[in-house]
């Protein structure tokens, strides 16, 4: 034991160097041990939970590598031995960098995992999942510039000159693409947002149809007479989008006028005919009808219904069938319905002998 006290190497003895390798020796085991055993405890609560926060640590840890266990190990064990400044100094940058880089592949994975997650949502939006990659490549490119400036700074590099220059010339790329940025950040809002998906019915100003595909810089959709309308994604996201997909229900405002000569009695149950004819259809809710108006030729009665469902097709047959049904109630009560007519009444002069 003396002769290990006395065997000095690098300002230490050896019994120094021998306490620094088995502190670090033991401080790797016990990191590697500990991080085996937390990921098996989040495995195993991954398996019997829904949430996604516990697949997001086992994504993690797996990327904690085993260099960062070594340097750390080997920091810890450094302590305990007389060193000089410049060599403190070495250990110390060495360390910032392996945490720097750590956290750069910690981010990684959690960016890719949380992006990954949210494609898994929308598998049968092949646009969705374009956008999704996109973004993940930009925002890993941000998490590893931002790591390697620091990185630079921590080895005594004098960054500043470098991220003024970076500055400039994002500006002047940023000022060269700004159509192309703008059209693929309004791809991901619209990915993010949701105002419409691949398959709704939309309106853009006076033009109608149905999302086919949203891509990085343009959105396709297939106008109702056929042909292909395609409006950049930044235009579209500035214009008035009414999203026919997402409606609910279908208001129809009715309006029927009846002769002049329909008989007060008969004109007090045209309402009840019509709540009638609304309500043998499946899909309708029933609002009002009134006898609304004295028009120019006609009696007017306003019927205001829904159609419960958005489908198009399902909303013009059961207008059709409400009409059919108060024509054929009208026909069989002898009630007319009023057209433009305009009637002359005629004066006879008399004559002046």
């Amino acid at each position: 034991m003396d002769t290990l006290q006395n065997i000095v190497f690098w300002n230490n003895s050896l019994m120094t160097w021998v306490a620094a390798v088995a502190i670090a020796v033991l401080a790797f085991t016990i990191l590697s041990l500990a991080r085996r055993i937390v990921r098996g405890h989040f495995a195993k609560l991954a398996k019997s939970t829904a949430v996604v926060w516990d697949d997001l640590v086992i994504e993690v840890l797996v990327q904690t590598k085993q260099f960062a266990l070594m340097v750390g190990s080997l920091y810890l064990g450094s302590h305990v031995l007389a060193l000089s400044d410049r060599v403190v100094d070495v250990l110390q940058a060495v360390v910032a960098v392996t945490v720097l880089l750590q956290i750069g592949f910690w981010g990684t994975a959690a960016v890719q995992f949380l992006l990954e997650h949210q494609s898994a949502k929308r598998s049968n939006d092949g646009a969705a999942i374009t956008s999704m990659k996109a973004l993940t490549l930009v925002v890993r490119l941000a998490l590893w510039s931002i790591v390697a400036l620091l990185v630079l700074d921590n080895l005594g590099v004098d960054i500043t000159a470098l991220v003024a220059g970076l500055g400039v010339g994002g500006i002047a790329v940023a000022l060269a693409m700004q159509n192309v940025l703008g059209d693929l950040f309004a791809s991901l809002s619209i990915v993010l947002d949701k105002p419409f998906v691949q398959g709704d019915m939309i309106m853009v100003d006076d033009m109608i149809g149905t999302v086919e595909h949203v891509g990085l810089k343009t959105t396709r959709i297939r106008s109702l007479s056929g042909e292909q309308l395609v409006f950049s994604n930044a235009d579209l996201l500035r214009s008035r989008i009414r999203n026919h997909g997402r409606r609910a229900e279908r208001r129809v405002s009715l309006i029927i006028g009846v002769t002049y000569d329909t008989p007060r009695a008969m004109l007090q149950t045209i309402p009840a005919m019509i709540k009638q004819a609304v309500e043998a259809q499946e899909d309708t809710r029933f609002s009002r009808s009134h006898f609304n108006e004295f028009g120019d030729s006609a009696l007017m009665f306003e019927t205001i219904y829904y159609v419960t469902v958005p489908h198009y097709d399902r909303y013009m047959d059961i207008q059709q069938d409400v009409n059919l049904s108060v024509h054929e109630q009208f026909e069989a009560n002898g009630i007319e319905f009023a057209f433009p007519t305009q009637t002359v009444h005629v004066v006879a002069e008399s004559s002046v002998g």
